[in-house]
């Protein structure tokens, strides 16, 4: 079986978890219903830095996070439409979105077919590893496309804010920073932020024994 598929079932650690995706018991009330603030600016780019404008929308559910996190992705590229139908093209149900294979999938049907996915297989992301994200990250955002990624785990933002998945979960990268040392995350299960910067290398073993969609 394809190592994204038997990463991707049904768990329960402490919080509501299902399919991939997790929210916390505070966020949950947050996060319904979703409200869509404004798409930030067009996309910039600076002294190594682009961060790709989008229509952030938190998840209403805690099942929902693979169509939150492919329908913002889909707004930086002019696709307006909703996370139910998102969520029928990527067969969501109440066990989650089944894998990075879906999003890339979607993504596919609805912006012409540039994105394809990509595995890290290893429970800790290799060097090499980490610089082909960062690679994919550049040239996916650089070309007006959002990442989505399959993550699972805990880790800390630039700010040192804690992130836990510990069921996992499907977010966004949406932009870069110093080359690429640092990923702009849009985050569906967490509105009182909505999007955070963090180091390349915790957002690949994030990433560790699931996948993206680039």
């Amino acid at each position: 079986m394809n190592p994204i598929m038997q990463k991707s079932g049904l768990s329960v650690v402490g919080l509501l978890v299902a399919g991939g995706c997790a929210l916390g018991p505070a966020v949950a009330a947050q996060a319904a219903p979703a409200q869509a603030t404004p798409a930030s600016s067009s996309q910039t780019a600076k002294g190594g830095e682009r961060i790709l404008g989008i229509d952030y929308q938190a998840q209403p559910n805690f099942y929902y996070c693979g169509p939150a996190a492919t329908r913002i992705a889909l707004s930086a590229q002019g696709k307006a439409v909703s996370q139910d139908e998102v969520a029928k093209l990527l067969g969501t149900t109440e066990a989650g979105t089944p894998s990075a294979l879906d999003t890339t999938r979607v993504l596919n049907e609805l912006t012409g077919g540039r994105y394809r996915t990509t595995e890290i297989r290893d429970a800790v992301a290799r060097p090499d590893q980490v610089e082909k994200l960062r690679q994919d990250v550049l040239a996916a955002v650089d070309a007006g496309r959002p990442v989505v990624a399959n993550i699972k785990g805990t880790t800390v933002d630039t700010d040192g804010n804690p992130h836990s998945y510990e069921g996992g979960h499907y977010l966004t990268l949406v932009g870069y920073r110093d080359g690429g040392d640092t990923i702009r995350v849009a985050d569906p299960a967490d509105p009182a932020l909505g999007e955070y910067w963090m180091s390349l290398p915790k957002v690949a073993n994030w990433i560790a024994e699931r996948g993206y969609s680039s």
